[in-house]
């Protein structure tokens, strides 16, 4: 009886406590979620990324510089108060950001890959198709517009895009001598771009998320027309390739390229990746079957998390899908189909198999790297409110400027993508006031802004050197990150300078003529024609170009 009143007592106790404590534990996490930084939503809260790209073009060395930007981030945050910063930075930061399931899918795609990679090279499936290629594509401008027209083809994520159209098309564009430069721009080129303009691709399953009250995805169809980014990169990539137009310091990389010098920095990451003594015997299935694997598998992966096996059509459940799970389920089971077709082969043993394993986590480290500090970066720009000053911002001016609107919307769109390194972080702040804007007034207008959002989140991700994609066309390219970035940095600016131009004329030729069809073809049509022009006047006019040694 003792034992039980003893019993009663203590869980008398232990409620009463329990009780005592909620509202202290309530204070404690209303405190937390009600602390607001001094700098929050004001101009400082777009430094921390600044100061990460400054530094890493000037530096030419991405890992101490992002690592200062996230500092600068962190004191900003916490007033600059020591112990909190230091907290922040490795709790709130990169601890949080490895913790996140979606980022960890990232990574675990990344090490499969790469290990599907080095799978493929120790097998010499990729000096195979090397040899082959090499009998088939006679010149450089060949092995160029294979890996453009690779690119294009591989449309559901860029992701996968970028690593993909890396580890088939490396063997061709080395044997070309197309550095390595070039090869992550044609590849970064490729990926994002083609994406946003593809119906069927993750990208449109999120923009289309971001449009509430409208159909989001007949939207992001008819928005394809007025993406002029997007398009005009992908006239501007092929017809600089066909002209043979090399400018700033990507010429300085093809000229190298042409004696043999595929990097022209000391710095080269990946120049020790080469195929073993073991690919004498593989042939070209050996690569295009884990390939082709591979892609089947990612996207029964991406429409499996997307509920197509439930009764789910195939659009949505590309609308609905998880690109992180999808794309790491898909890897996991592409990579052991590999292991077994190259067990089968007997081109490999299960030894060498499992060496990869290492081998391929060893050649993404610097990817994983760069992507860590990356998104560290990009969380800290978030506690700082860039995307709310940016928002405010946007929504000031959309009162007396509609027509140049869409070239506003453009502009800041570069601008914000390209500080925070995130093209969809950036539809879901504009996006949303775009629609807000011209859903009752002008729906034309609203579709041209749309495309503007997206077109211009597209441009400042392919610029930004703290940008996933950009990270993984390094990766893919197996190219040094600051080259890839100081080299694609000016073919990016004069296209978007094209499409601002391009917007203005979109919103006078709205308002001049009407109707989307007439708009659509007469807005397109002068951005096309505008972009020939830039191309013929760098080739005849400027003598621009690096000359090809036959």
């Amino acid at each position: 009886m003792l034992k039980n009143k003893r019993k009663v007592v203590s869980t008398l106790l232990a409620v009463m406590l329990a009780v005592l404590m909620c509202p202290i534990i309530a204070f404690a996490t209303e405190g937390e979620e009600k602390y607001v930084p001094e700098m929050f939503a004001t101009f400082w809260a777009l430094i921390p990324p600044l100061v990460a790209i400054t530094l890493a073009l000037i530096t030419k060395e991405v890992y101490s510089s992002l690592f200062v930007g996230i500092l600068v981030g962190g004191l900003f945050y916490s007033g600059f108060q020591f112990e909190r910063t230091v907290l922040y930075i490795y709790e709130d930061g990169i601890m949080k950001v490895l913790s996140d399931s979606y980022n960890m899918g990232i990574l675990i795609f990344l090490v499969l890959l790469g290990t599907m990679v080095a799978l493929m090279n120790k097998a010499g499936g990729s000096a195979a198709f090397g040899r082959w290629a090499g009998e088939h594509i006679k010149s450089k401008v060949g092995a160029q517009l294979a890996a453009i027209a690779l690119g294009a083809l591989i449309f559901i994520d860029d992701y996968f895009n970028c690593l993909t159209v890396g580890s088939v098309m490396k063997p061709v564009t080395d044997k070309h001598r197309v550095s390595r430069a070039k090869f992550a721009y044609l590849i970064d080129a490729t990926a994002a771009p083609v994406c946003i303009i593809a119906p069927i691709s993750s990208w449109a399953a999120a923009v289309s998320g971001f449009v509430k009250g409208e159909d989001g995805f007949s939207l992001f169809v008819r928005a394809i027309p007025f993406n002029y980014y997007a398009l005009l990169t992908l006239i501007m990539m092929i017809g600089m390739v066909l002209l043979k137009i090399e400018f700033g310091p990507m010429a300085k990389h093809e000229k190298n390229a042409l004696n043999g010098d595929l990097f022209t920095t000391a710095v080269r990451p990946y120049a020790e990746n080469r195929e073993d003594g073991t690919e004498k015997k593989g042939k070209v299935i050996d690569l295009i079957l884990p390939i082709a694997c591979l892609i089947v598998c990612c996207v029964i992966g991406m429409i499996y998390t997307g509920g197509f096996f439930s009764g789910t059509n195939f659009v949505e459940a590309f609308s609905g899908c998880d690109a992180s799970v999808g794309l790491a389920l898909g890897s996991f089971f592409g990579l052991v189909i590999t292991i077994i077709l190259y067990l089968i082969r007997r081109v490999l043993s299960f030894k060498d198999c499992m060496d990869c394993l290492a081998e391929g986590f060893k050649a993404m480290v610097p990817a994983i790297l760069i992507l860590i500090f990356a998104w560290t970066l990009k969380s800290m720009t978030d506690r700082l409110g860039a995307a709310e000053y940016v928002a405010g911002i946007m929504e000031n001016a959309a009162g007396g400027l509609m027509l140049m609107l869409p070239a506003i919307i453009f502009l800041v769109a570069c601008v914000l993508a390209f500080a925070t390194g995130t093209s969809w972080g950036t539809f879901g702040i504009l996006i949303p006031i775009v629609v807000a804007v011209f859903q009752k007034s002008n729906p034309e207008l609203m579709i041209i802004s749309i495309s503007a959002c997206m077109a211009g989140a597209v441009c400042g991700d392919h610029c930004s050197p703290i940008s996933d994609t950009t990270i993984m066309a390094s990766a893919g390219a197996q190219c040094d990150h600051v080259n890839h970035v100081s080299t694609q940095l000016p073919y990016a600016i004069l296209v978007a300078i094209i499409s601002a131009v391009s917007y203005v004329i979109a919103g006078l030729v709205q308002k001049f003529v009407g109707g989307y069809a007439a708009t659509a073809t007469i807005s397109l049509g002068i951005a096309v024609a505008i972009t020939l022009i830039a191309l013929f006047a760098m080739k005849n006019v400027l003598g621009l170009g690096v000359q090809e040694e036959e």
